[in-house]
């Protein structure tokens, strides 16, 4: 369940039309944005005023967004381009039929999975508007059960963990399977020693051991 307070409601229409006139989109997108969209809707605005906050923030503003989909495959950079060229931070409730996604932007666009409307859910949390931004970031972006647990780092660090946990699972499955159908024994010793490191880079981030990586 997704409630706000009721002093932050305001369920106002954004004319399609207008929105699409204003982003900066190429000729395809823009016809995606016409074409797999439906309506528009500014669902909440999240003020100190509204939420009765105590403590100020550098953000003034987070909106919440609904927006109809026709169809789920929503391109991400029309969702970006909304969010970098808005003044105010922007979390999306994308909507097809029962299927319904979160989505933001924080350096770049997060999405949640598709899940069932009634399992959607995204708290208030935090005594101003900058730790209510964090938590929603949390909450849509962080998916890694290692980067969540990691709450010694920031919100910034966590996500580049969670980057570079993802990249090496891939890194490993890959490396696994070409592995399997080498036929060289020198290649294969190889591949296997290159994918012992990756494990143990692996098995450092999942304990916290976090620094910025590149990996080949």
């Amino acid at each position: 369940m997704i409630e706000f307070p009721n002093a932050t409601v305001a369920h106002r229409r954004m004319p399609k039309d207008a929105l699409y006139k204003h982003l900066t989109l190429t000729s395809a997108l823009k016809e995606k944005f016409v074409s797999d969209v439906d309506r528009i809707f500014v669902e909440n605005c999240l003020t100190k005023e509204s939420l009765n906050l105590a403590d100020d923030s550098e953000i003034a503003e987070i909106d919440f967004l609904s927006i109809s989909l026709k169809k789920q495959e929503l391109d991400g950079k029309v969702l970006e381009a909304i969010a970098r060229q808005n003044p105010h931070k922007l979390v999306f409730l994308l909507m097809c039929g029962d299927s319904w996604q979160l989505a933001l932007y924080h350096g770049k666009l997060y999405r949640s999975p598709w899940i069932d409307r009634e399992q959607l859910d995204l708290e208030l949390d935090g005594t101003n508007l900058g730790e209510i931004w964090e938590s929603f970031v949390e909450q849509v972006a962080l998916r890694d059960e290692q980067a969540g647990k990691a709450e010694s780092l920031s919100i910034e660090e966590r996500l580049d963990l969670q980057e570079d946990i993802m990249k090496l699972q891939k890194l490993i499955a890959k490396t696994e399977a070409a592995a399997w159908k080498e036929q060289q024994p020198k290649k294969q010793y190889e591949l296997y020693a290159r994918l012992q490191e990756y494990r143990r880079k692996l098995e450092e981030l999942q304990q916290h051991e976090h620094k910025k990586q590149s990996f080949k």
